[in-house]
């Protein structure tokens, strides 16, 4: 892009790193003394310019650039050739569905005011009144007591999501939605295209789009004012497991995952491993907790910041079970729409479990690792793919604990023995 136009700052922006909790409490007063009203509109070219300055990236857990999608999205939605189509839909995503995460809930309840402004504002972007916030009904009382106090998002519809793990996939929110199960599809045609009802249909997280609402007000430089190049801006981190405060922090972009634990009360001493990413991430070792929160630093573990989620597991905690615990979870929320995730996952999670109970047949691990093979990559969405991941996180960084199971040990309970022999 060449475009050179920039929104101008409606009032100076918060200060610090506490940005999108600035506010002291979830009404309209409370919202506009922190940060002031939102413009009604801006031209699509000078909020993608914006966006794509300020090196947003989706903070659902894909990273991906947030001006693209919605580039993509304004484009199918007034390209000539659809001109007889109804018009796009743009839906807000706070379905988490993962277990480990808590800050779209969280979020929802402390700002739903910044997501209304961040949703109204890319709807009316690309030329569409059809807006919906879809998020579990946990959450969706306080954005409709939100709604109730202005009249811009008396439209905004509101849908009620399942709490399943894979509620929150795209594909899944599109569905339900429009009425259908909260599984996801194929992904054969790009949503930006024909989405719902065939639609042009633009799925960002709540959390993106409440940053798009202080991009809006306050710019892009105050945006990378927090943060790395890389890692622009803030992002919120659901930390959970051996923590002494288990809760949602707003932490800069590229800030050590060890900074992030520590300001829940997790002694680096105390701890085995971090879950990075939640069920579909991967494990981080303990002496690696100076690892940046960021794609690059973290892509050497194979993990990746995704929904901001971080889950310790203490020095007294066994990886081996951790891991056979979550991937047993992940079996059962299978869409069963493929062979992969039907089959697959249980099995794998069968014999991971075999391995973590203290089975010492050799040949446990080599399974492990040709399963996950089997699954990943061949699922009709990426369940399989994340669980795969997961699983074979575990065989790596707990490979000692692999090698003491076999044994009939348990590095986590020195001295007590383990399953039996076959």
């Amino acid at each position: 892009m060449t475009m050179t136009q920039s929104v101008p700052p409606v009032v100076a922006g918060p200060e610090g790193v506490r940005r999108l909790f600035a506010a002291d409490g979830p009404h309209l007063g409370s919202h506009l003394a922190a940060f002031g009203p939102a413009p009604r509109s801006v031209d699509t070219p000078v909020l993608l310019a914006e966006l794509e300055r300020s090196g947003l990236a989706g903070r659902g857990g894909a990273g991906f650039p947030t001006w693209r999608k919605l580039a993509a999205t304004e484009s199918a939605a007034h390209d000539p050739a659809r001109r007889l189509r109804r018009r796009a839909v743009v839906i807000a995503n706070g379905a988490e569905g993962e277990p480990l995460s808590r800050k779209d809930e969280t979020l929802l309840r402390a700002a739903p005011h910044l997501i209304l402004d961040g949703l109204l504002l890319v709807a009316a972007s690309i030329g569409t009144k059809d807006a919906v916030l879809y998020a579990p009904s946990t959450s969706l009382a306080a954005v409709a007591r939100a709604v109730d106090e202005r009249q811009d998002a008396r439209g905004v519809r509101l849908v009620e999501a399942p709490e399943t793990f894979l509620s929150g996939e795209a594909t899944a929110v599109v569905n339900a939605v429009g009425g259908g199960p909260a599984i996801p599809r194929d992904h054969v045609r790009r949503m930006a295209e024909s989405g719902l009802g065939g639609r042009p249909t633009l799925v960002q997280n709540v959390e993106t789009l409440a940053h798009i609402a202080l991009i809006v007000r306050f710019g892009a430089a105050w945006f990378r004012s927090q943060g790395t190049d890389d890692e622009a801006g803030t992002r919120l981190v659901s930390v959970s497991g051996d923590v002494a405060t288990p809760q949602v922090f707003e932490v800069p972009g590229g800030a050590s995952v060890g900074s992030a634990l520590a300001a829940a009360g997790a002694p680096p001493r105390s701890l085995r491993a971090v879950l990075v990413g939640g069920y579909h991430g991967a494990w981080l070792p303990a002496e690696r907790l100076d690892t940046a929160l960021s794609v690059e630093g973290l892509a050497p573990f194979g993990a990746a910041p995704g929904a901001g989620i971080l889950m310790a597991l203490g020095s007294d905690r066994c990886g081996l079970e951790a891991s056979a615990e979550i991937a047993t979870y992940l079996a059962s929320q299978s869409a069963r729409q493929c062979g992969p995730c039907a089959n697959g996952l249980p099995r794998l999670a069968d014999v991971l479990t075999r391995l973590a109970a203290g089975d010492r047949s050799t040949w446990l691990p080599g399974e492990v690792r040709r399963l996950a093979a089997l699954v990943a990559g061949r699922g009709s969405c990426h369940h399989p793919d994340g669980t795969a991941r997961l699983v074979l996180s575990s065989l790596t960084v707990f490979s000692s604990d692999v090698q003491a199971h076999l044994a009939g040990r348990c590095e986590a309970h020195p001295g007590r023995r383990i399953g039996s022999g076959r």
